[in-house]
């Protein structure tokens, strides 16, 4: 088979699903943060399943994200939904985090409704600042499972939080 005949890799998702049944409760600002985390990850994301790649899975892939029994679940299809893998991922590590980003955020949600453009800037920066540790701790807690880039694990993250929002 010639290169130029050989199927090209596209190793990014395609799609991406949250399990509902998961959230209890989400705010108007939370579905916003939703929609914009999952709009930008369609767009451009980077997400190569090592496994799966190992037994020909050449992408786009399917994502799904759950939690069960207090971990997250990625469960990962290729475009026909046929699963490829399940990843299972403890959540203890991201714990502290996702709290204080839903700390953070909540303090930026009031912010942006009463505080100057200094007040506001000085949270978000925080607020980035909590993020972008949450995005290096997935990325290294999927090291040899999934390669993905910076700015993929930080939307993952945000659905992470997503799911973790009870009423």
């Amino acid at each position: 088979m010639s290169e130029s005949a050989a199927p090209s890799a596209d190793h990014r998702i395609a799609h991406i699903e949250l399990d509902e049944a998961t959230i209890i409760w989400r705010s108007a600002d939370i579905e916003q943060e939703r929609r914009i985390a999952i709009y930008d990850l369609i767009e451009d994301n980077s997400f190569k399943p090592l496994r799966s790649v190992e037994r020909g899975a050449n992408g786009p892939y399917r994502l799904r994200l759950s939690v069960m029994d207090g971990r997250l679940v990625l469960a990962i299809s290729d475009t026909e939904e046929r699963l490829l893998e399940e990843l299972v991922l403890g959540l203890a590590r991201f714990r502290r985090a996702i709290k204080d980003y839903f700390a953070i955020c909540d303090s930026y949600y009031q912010a942006i409704r009463k505080a100057t453009a200094a007040e506001i800037e000085t949270i978000d920066m925080a607020r980035r600042a909590i993020h972008n540790r949450a995005a290096e701790q997935l990325v290294e807690r999927l090291e040899g499972k999934v390669e993905t880039d910076f700015a993929t694990a930080r939307r993952l993250f945000t659905l992470i939080c997503v799911l973790h929002i009870k009423g």
